[in-house]
């Protein structure tokens, strides 16, 4: 179902969850909320050296991971420091309280809102996509993508609109978009996110 293009960087980590029901009927989740702040007591800590690391990550296929562009742990980073990153569902808070502290991004789609095969390597020039309700568009020419039937859907700084989880999605896949700069990391990352999960009553394979 997944092939992962040669990379000489990325050390990624992909596993598929299922909920025990679609995310709009689970209730509220206080602890999950709780791991959005950066003083929540958690195993990570982001530093510089983590957040350089992601950015040669992405650097490596041509693409420049600043400003609007910078990875997507950077901005979460940025709005818990501001007070400004919120609850959207247990599926996307799980995925965000592991990118804040991992410091590495994570990508969260819906699996019934994309289309296999699925392919994680780097996007083809011209690449583009949504990534909000709003309409703005991101080009990924260059950057590590994971690639659905119909395209580019995900990646390192922002997933396309068209395969986000929304309140009746009951699958999802993840990526954690690892480094082999920081070896292990990810790996260790995507073993709290599924702990997180399964104690909300996910099951993840």
């Amino acid at each position: 179902m997944l092939t992962v293009d040669p990379h000489p960087l990325l050390e990624v980590e992909v596993f598929t969850t299922a909920f025990a029901a679609p995310l709009g009927e689970l209730p509220a989740d206080d602890a999950l909320r709780g791991l959005l702040a950066l003083s929540a007591n958690v195993p990570f800590q982001a530093d510089d050296a983590v957040r350089a690391a992601v950015r040669d990550l992405l650097r490596h296929g041509g693409y420049k991971p600043t400003g609007r562009g910078k990875p997507a742990s950077e901005y979460l980073r940025r709005a818990a420091e501001e007070g400004t990153l919120g609850s959207i569902n247990t599926a996307v808070d799980a995925c965000n309280a592991v990118s804040l502290h991992s410091g590495l991004p994570v990508s969260v789609i819906d699996l019934d809102r994309a289309r296999p095969p699925f392919t994680i390597g780097l996007a083809p020039a011209g690449a583009r996509y949504v990534f909000n309700a709003s309409g703005q568009e991101i080009d990924v020419a260059g950057l590590l993508s994971l690639a659905d039937a119909d395209g580019p859907c995900a990646n390192a700084v922002k997933d396309a609109q068209r395969t986000k989880t929304h309140a009746g999605s009951t699958r999802t896949l993840s990526i954690v978009w690892g480094t082999r700069a920081l070896p292990g990391r990810a790996r260790a990352a995507a073993a709290w996110y599924r702990e997180l999960l399964g104690a909300r009553g996910a099951t993840t394979a």
